[in-house]
């Protein structure tokens, strides 16, 4: 196998240990905890996760995309520096935020607060094997940390409190994190960190940071507000339909994470369409494959996957899978842009998503649920189409030399 080729296996196989990290926590948390234990866990969790993104949009993707050799090693070094001090100064504040909040839930911010700087620096330890195109070293910690996070929540008592269990899941991070910080020091070694870029007006991080909150928050804040008009079950069935798709968001995830460092080694503007269209065929054609194959499953294999959610689902399941199936073309045309050109992505974010907020509600008014998972297809099919034309559009990819941190 090719140096790219093992290159890009290594990167995928990270992704998917880290969602399946994400996964057995959630699923052990569940059997351990108690179902207000398990709620309390839950809250945390997704503070957790929110940061996690913003600490990806803000560090990690300006991480991937610096494009000069012999700064790699200061740009690592900067980047987990500025994560450590940022993850220590919000951690601080969960930790009064846990203090003044009464019962197990404050006790569970409280803990989360204390391991915030674990788990972050550790997860930002896989931009920068990214960006130095060594994701197999990437892929070696985070494999140690399924491990750990696995055998020490197995070790926990049933019934453990929320804050018990979120203290386990974040110091289960030092083993991981230190082998990652072993692994990379050969890299920065001799490197001074900088954090100034990353406090200065202008920085490409905070671009990534609008285009996160809108890219995530407006779908979600999209199906909560459906819930308000429509019943519990059109929720649920989207949940659920979107759930099965899981696999599918590894591979996207992989692709925006650590796919700038190995498309930006294309030769020029042609090479890196070349590449990412291709790369977005097969996207698409696995999205619309997982579709068929979930549309086929015996109703008896469904209900043992979603319970009682699979007959609502079910039926969203051709909407669903065009929706990945166009998803797959989008990612890569945004990729296309975040390395020719990083901010022309903002306002396709911006605008799109809002736009397939409007489809989703404006489906379900007319044509109830299904409706609203096809609004949600045609919104992501007009977004590709809209990156695709935008790509189409460049001139020239930006300058190899150029760095990534300044000031619009």
């Amino acid at each position: 196998m090719s140096r790219r080729g093992l290159a890009a296996v290594s990167s995928v196989l990270d992704q998917a240990a880290s969602s399946a990290t994400n996964i057995l926590v959630l699923v052990l948390a569940a059997r351990l905890s108690s179902a207000s234990g398990f709620a309390d866990f839950s809250m945390v969790y997704v503070t957790f996760s929110v940061l996690l993104g913003l600490n990806m949009a803000y560090v990690g993707q300006t991480v991937v995309l610096e494009k000069a050799e012999d700064r790699l090693g200061a740009v690592c070094r900067s980047g987990l520096a500025f994560t450590a001090a940022a993850s220590a100064a919000v951690g601080a504040a969960l930790v009064v935020v846990g203090l003044a909040l009464p019962g197990a839930g404050g006790r569970a911010f409280l803990a989360l607060g204390l391991v915030l700087p674990l788990v972050l620096v550790q997860d930002g330890l896989r931009y920068c094997f990214s960006a130095l195109r060594t994701p197999e070293r990437a892929l070696a910690a985070d494999a140690l940390r399924l491990a750990c996070v696995v055998a020490a929540l197995l070790l926990q008592p049933e019934g453990a409190s929320a804050g018990r269990l979120v203290l386990v899941w974040g110091v289960s991070a030092l083993p991981a994190l230190a082998l990652g910080l072993f692994l990379l020091r050969p890299y920065v070694r001799g490197a001074a960190a900088d954090l100034r870029p990353y406090l200065r007006r202008g920085h490409l991080g905070q671009r990534f940071v609008v285009e996160f909150a809108v890219g995530n928050g407006s779908s979600q804040l999209a199906v909560l507000g459906l819930g308000l008009f429509a019943t519990p079950l059109a929720v649920g069935a989207l949940r659920g339909a979107t759930t099965l798709f899981g696999p599918l968001n590894v591979l996207f995830n992989s692709a925006n994470a650590f796919g700038p460092p190995v498309v930006g080694r294309a030769s020029g503007k042609r090479g890196v369409v070349r590449l990412t269209l291709l790369m977005g065929g097969v996207l698409a054609a696995l999205g619309a494959g997982w579709g068929a194959v979930l549309y086929a499953l015996p109703e008896g294999v469904g209900r043992q996957l979603l319970g009682d959610t699979w007959g609502a689902a079910s039926a969203l399941l051709p909407a669903t899978g065009a929706q990945y199936a166009v998803m797959g073309l989008g990612t890569c045309a945004l990729l296309t842009l975040r390395v020719l050109n990083p901010k022309a992505t903002l306002s396709l974010q911006v605008v799109f998503s809002l736009l397939s907020v409007a489809l989703l509600l404006g489906g379900y008014v007319l044509w109830g649920v299904a409706g609203a998972a096809w609004g949600l297809a045609a919104g992501s099919a007009l977004k590709a189409a809209a990156a695709w034309l935008r790509v189409s559009r460049l001139p020239a990819p930006a300058p190899a030399s150029a760095p990534v941190t300044t000031a619009a």
